[in-house]
């Protein structure tokens, strides 16, 4: 085993930093402070960065910049939606940057986190040394579609029935716009039984060979932390992520000077390798690697070896 997959890996420092909009964000260091400058963008939206994301990179070889998005995690305002947007993400990228003092980094994203790494890539193709994206995600309304009905409808058939079924009849023939009518509703008595359920449906889609094969619609304990990543999602899947229509996907030339490698997990039902083949098609640098063993999920067999070894190839050129 290498020392990436053996070591509790800690922050030597960690700051709140003030972005504006009332936004401050919690932001740590980790590794070589001489080292190659990493940036790691998680998914969600909304679920923060984990400490299991550390162990990605190589302690001695990066030094890596992990963060919580706005509303995420340890930043503040929590689940906050106000002035929270794509653009708003870029532009905290760009702080976080700057108040390091990084010329250019290398990013590191999967799910949403690879959707904010290619927006961030094409609106500031200069600052960016690398890529290393997991579970390609383009933000567009038939990948959403997808992942919370068609996909599970045919492959979670009993995960996608429990999931409907809490919902009124009316509204199971459009289930998901009705489960984002539901997290978006400021009454916690209405979207925190809708976040539980989200949460663990998700849950359950994204790993290959899931501990529990069908959710629960059981009610949360009356106590329990509302679950953030379901209402953050609701917020950007009702704003359309708020992308362009094949915006990502038409900036693919901005990055045709930018290394890059994919890593896709062959059975990935929320976000199925058809965008990962699409962006690899437009992006003549990357190399796009497919593990055949795995769903969505970054702690499936093969995927986060496979992300250390695209780490470690295009940091011998930086």
């Amino acid at each position: 085993m290498t020392k990436m997959q053996t070591q509790q890996l800690r922050p030597f420092d960690a700051i709140m930093l003030d972005v504006g909009d009332k936004h401050w964000l919690y932001v740590e260091q980790v590794g070589n402070a001489a080292g190659i400058p990493a940036l790691f963008l998680h998914g969600g939206p909304g679920s923060g960065a984990q400490h299991s994301h550390r162990n990605i990179f190589d302690p001695d070889r990066f030094h890596t910049i992990l963060f919580d998005q706005r509303g995420a995690g340890r930043s503040h305002p929590y689940l906050s939606l106000d002035h929270n947007d794509t653009d708003r993400l870029i532009q905290d990228i760009e702080k976080i940057r700057t108040h390091f003092g990084f010329e250019k980094w290398l990013l590191v994203g999967g799910s949403w986190g690879s959707t904010l790494a290619l927006a961030y890539a094409q609106a500031h193709p200069n600052r960016v040394s690398g890529l290393v994206l997991r579970a390609v995600f383009l933000g567009t309304e038939a990948e959403v579609k997808w992942a919370f009905e068609d996909g599970p409808r045919r492959f979670r058939p009993d995960a996608y029935a429990d999931f409907v079924s809490a919902l009124p009849e009316a509204d199971r023939q459009q289930p998901t716009q009705a489960y984002i009518n539901l997290l978006l509703d400021p009454d916690p008595v209405i979207h925190k039984p809708a976040a539980d359920i989200w949460h663990r449906y998700e849950r359950t889609l994204s790993e290959l060979q899931p501990a529990t094969p069908t959710h629960s619609t059981a009610a949360p304990a009356p106590d329990a932390r509302t679950k953030p990543t379901p209402i953050m999602e609701a917020h950007y899947i009702r704003n359309r992520f708020f992308l362009k229509p094949n915006q990502l996907l038409d900036g693919m030339t901005l990055l045709s000077d930018i290394p890059g490698a994919i890593i896709q997990g062959r059975y990935d039902l929320l976000c199925p390798p058809q965008a990962a083949f699409d962006i690899a098609q437009r992006w003549p640098g990357c190399e796009l690697t497919l593990i055949d063993a795995a769903g969505h999920a970054m702690t499936d067999p093969g995927v986060a070896p496979a992300m250390q070894l695209a780490l470690t190839k295009l940091s011998k050129d930086l």
